[in-house]
């Protein structure tokens, strides 16, 4: 089976429904994959580009993209590369670390380390206990 990686606007035409050819083409590859027919690959970097596009450019609240991407980054039939630190990131996107900055702080504490930074506010919202 050949590995199939998703694109930035598959996943936001999945998550905005706002085009309803694309959308229903998105379902049609995410069934694929749940029936294991394909396999389809989530990179963070697309997961990255997502969330840009779904703050700066459709306005949507961080709280509603966290929720989004908890659900789908979640499900077993999508082959999402570091699972645990996208499903993990999500409570320091919330109060306001950029997604680079969130996912760098749960790949530190999985690996019971730390990050290295000059940026104080990265530094000071990555040392709290998110639970």
């Amino acid at each position: 089976m050949t590995n199939t990686y998703v694109d930035t606007n598959v996943i936001l035409r999945f998550l905005l429904k706002d085009n309803p050819a694309q959308l229903e083409q998105a379902k049609k590859w995410f069934k694929q994959a749940e029936n294991g027919t394909i396999k389809l690959i989530v990179s963070p970097v697309v997961v990255a580009e997502s969330c840009f596009v779904l703050e700066s450019f459709y306005k949507v609240k961080r709280n509603e993209i966290a929720d989004k991407f908890q659900v789908l980054l979640a499900t077993r039939w999508l082959k999402v590369e570091t699972r645990s630190a996208l499903l993990g990131m999500w409570d320091y996107y919330k109060i306001g670390l950029h997604f680079v900055d969130s996912f760098l702080t749960t790949l530190a504490k999985e690996a019971g380390g730390k990050v290295l930074s000059f940026d104080k506010r990265l530094i000071s919202k990555a040392s709290k206990q998110i639970i």
